[in-house]
């Protein structure tokens, strides 16, 4: 079926692993949507070869090509009428009719600058695009790359009026080698599509530039072979005008790279910046700067793919050496094995260590296993409300926040801790985007925020930021809701920890004037909205262990999240003294709605493959009209065309594109070549990234 011509209408996506709703999706426990499963071709699955003809090879063939049209046929029928039955007893589903955008594949060739910019949804009419032939002379592009730095406040009189400078750091320990540079385009394909969801405008992140796979990875290996110390991959690319981003930019040899001595000498170098007594007597008194431990979450047996090295390089590179030692990449690697005891000998943890993860990364990766966290929070965890995945509570899949926090334990030094997945990318700058976010989230008021966490952000609906606010305090007045204002009420028969300080409101919410909050550094920051359970039918909403009474709580879809000191200390307290837990994605939201603490969902910038009507995106994803429509429930299906969800089809699809892959019998260097040249997007939050590579051609 793959070999089959895909049109809008039945465009579809690579088929996710384990897309059964009922037996692994968080989200639900309703009839699996298994006709919506997303497939793709695999590498070189639409490759031919031409065999040498004989007459009995011909004869074959042809019996051969008969009975294939045949099965085509009869496939191809069978495939259009499942299309229009997509669900056993249910109606077809709305946004399936939506026309389909396609402003993301326009190339280089079209590049404008973004005071000249139209976004492909003004050519819309309701579910309808008009089609536009882009005028092109050739895949190279008109515009120039440019080196792409977020790090200009480090130079400012400002900073260094109250910090520290930032003391260069090197990959190599001679000082030879410096950190590279990543090259954008200042403009944008004409006519790319504009996200839906979430603003650049409000986190004050650059949507003038874009970025494609030379300039993003180049200087990260991409593009120069691996003898020359690249990891190749471009060998058919369409290559216009990449030669630019070696003007300036030195080729660097990757191989021999340690991350853990890069990380430690950059520490080492800035040490005062973090730390009051690394200062001399004599040196003025500065800000110190909070350091932050960025864990990608791997397990043994994970296959390091050459796109992914580039990920992983470009994460460590521009959040750690780039910025004095401010991060810290780690690695959390969950070994598998419970019989392999990874913490009793060293010689063992070397061995299983080495044998999975990339030498290059030794140095930042940490182990641990189940059977270690059964040793750290030892059984009993009683009252459990319910367990529908049917798994222990010291299985990873229930409490895959136990390592989080007895890493947070084991490294005090940090102030916040990203918990990143292995299946996350990102198409622009790391420090750019976490630091915007933070920032963005720091200046967020208490006042609505938990309310406000329960939406997307759409602005072409809402408008802005503060209309959305304001509309979202209207509507929980006109819903009857009684808003959070500091620490849930608990049922007092539940023994509960205390609270941490500074979590009581200063004065009523009424009085309130959005201050409180404002400046104060969030607890919690999470990439999708922050729901209250009970009120959709998420499966996993009453997996809920050690409370006497079902408490209230709150979840977010994807744990991918930043969670402060404070938050895993008071998890970490909750999980040993009080025997507390729940399931991954609703543990740090609820624990932060118990103590009061401050928990933000930040409204980055999501993408749709079709044209959603406005005011139906609001009803379908913000106002359901009953538990079993909520996204995170039966209405799961309507994020499968996005860029960031558990189980976005798109999303994948996408990102293969953007490096120059076929998706669905479309893309690659012929139609790159002869059409308008390689993608270009803005910086962009892709969830999952099951694969990456795709046939070329």
């Amino acid at each position: 079926m793959n070999l089959l011509p895909v049109n809008s209408k039945s465009f579809a996506y690579e088929r996710l692993p384990g897309f059964d709703s009922r037996k692994v999706s968080p989200l639900a426990s309703f009839p699996t949507f298994s006709k919506y499963r997303w497939r793709s071709p695999g590498p070189g699955g639409d490759r031919l070869r031409v065999p040498r003809l004989s007459p009995l090879r011909i004869l074959i063939l042809t019996v051969t090509f008969v009975l294939l049209i045949g099965l085509l046929g009869t496939g191809g029928y069978k495939h259009r009428q499942r299309l229009k039955n997509k669900l056993p007893g249910q109606a077809k589903l709305p946004w399936d009719d939506f026309a389909r955008l396609n402003g993301f594949y326009n190339g280089i060739g079209t590049l404008v600058p973004s005071a000249e910019f139209t976004p492909e949804q003004q050519y819309t009419n309701g579910t309808t695009v008009e089609k536009r032939e882009l005028k092109k002379a050739s895949t190279y592009p008109a515009l120039d790359p440019i080196v792409y730095s977020p790090y200009k406040e480090y130079e400012s009189y400002e900073y260094l009026a109250d910090h520290y400078p930032v003391e260069k750091c090197y990959l190599d320990e001679a000082e030879k080698i410096a950190p590279p540079e990543i090259y954008a385009y200042p403009g944008l394909p004409q006519n790319m599509t504009s996200p839906f969801m979430g603003s650049y405008k409000e986190l004050d992140i650059n949507d003038g530039v874009c970025f494609e796979r030379f300039g993003r990875f180049g200087p990260y290996g991409y593009g120069y072979p691996k003898e020359d110390g690249g990891v190749g991959l471009a060998g058919k690319s369409e290559k216009g005008g990449s030669d630019k981003i070696w003007v300036d930019q030195k080729k660097i040899d990757w191989r021999g790279v340690d991350w853990g001595d890069a990380q430690e000498r950059c520490f080492e170098k800035n040490r005062k910046r973090f730390e009051r007594n690394a200062t001399k007597e004599n040196e003025p008194r500065k800000k110190l700067v909070p350091r932050q431990a960025y864990i990608l979450r791997s397990y043994s047996g994970y296959k390091y793919d050459e796109h992914q090295i580039l990920t992983l390089r470009a994460m460590i590179n521009e959040l750690s050496l780039r910025t004095g030692g401010e991060y810290d990449v780690h690695f959390l690697v969950h070994v598998r094995d419970n019989s392999i005891p990874i913490w009793t000998d060293k010689e063992i943890y070397r061995k299983t260590l080495e044998e999975n993860v990339p030498e290059e990364f030794w140095g930042i990766s940490t182990l641990w296993s189940e059977k270690l966290m059964e040793l750290y929070y030892p059984e009993p965890f009683p009252d459990n409300i319910a367990n529908p995945s049917g798994q222990r509570v010291h299985g990873v899949y229930r409490s895959g926040h136990f390592a989080l926090q007895w890493f947070a334990q084991h490294h005090p030094e940090y102030d916040f801790y990203w918990n990143w997945e292995m299946d996350m990318r990102y198409s622009g700058h790391y420090y750019e985007f976490h630091t915007q976010v933070s920032k963005w989230a720091k200046d967020q008021p208490r006042k609505g925020m938990w309310e406000r966490n329960n939406q997307y952000y759409i602005p072409e609906y809402h408008g802005t930021w503060s209309e959305f606010a304001q509309r979202v305090e209207e509507q929980t007045i006109l819903d009857g809701d009684i808003p959070v204002w500091g620490p849930a009420k608990m049922d007092n028969s539940d023994a509960m920890l205390k609270h941490p300080a500074h979590t009581t409101p200063p004065h009523s919410y009424k009085l309130d004037k959005h201050s409180w909050g404002v400046g104060e550094e969030a607890d919690l920051i999470t990439f999708n909205p922050i729901f209250d359970p009970t009120r959709s039918t998420w499966v996993f909403r009453d997996d809920v262990n050690g409370y006497k009474h079902s408490p209230p709580r709150r979840a977010a879809i994807v744990t991918v999240s930043r969670l402060s000191k404070r938050l895993l200390d008071t998890m970490h307290a909750e999980t040993y003294k009080m025997r507390h837990s729940m399931f991954p994605e609703m543990i740090a939201p609820s624990i932060a709605l118990h103590h009061g603490l401050k928990a933000v969902f930040a409204p980055h910038p999501i993408y749709f493959d079709r044209v959603w009507p406005l005011d139906f995106m609001q009803k379908t994803f913000n106002r359901p009209k009953k538990p079993n429509d909520s996204p995170f429930g039966g209405g799961e299906h309507n994020l499968l065309g996005s860029s960031f969800y558990y189980n976005a089809g798109f999303s994948g699809a996408l990102w293969r594109r953007w490096w120059g892959y076929r998706e669905n019998n479309e893309g690659g260097t012929k139609e790159e070549v002869g059409g308008t040249g390689r993608m270009c997007l803005r910086a962009t939050l892709f969830h999952p990234i099951k694969k990456e590579r795709g046939p070329t051609e």
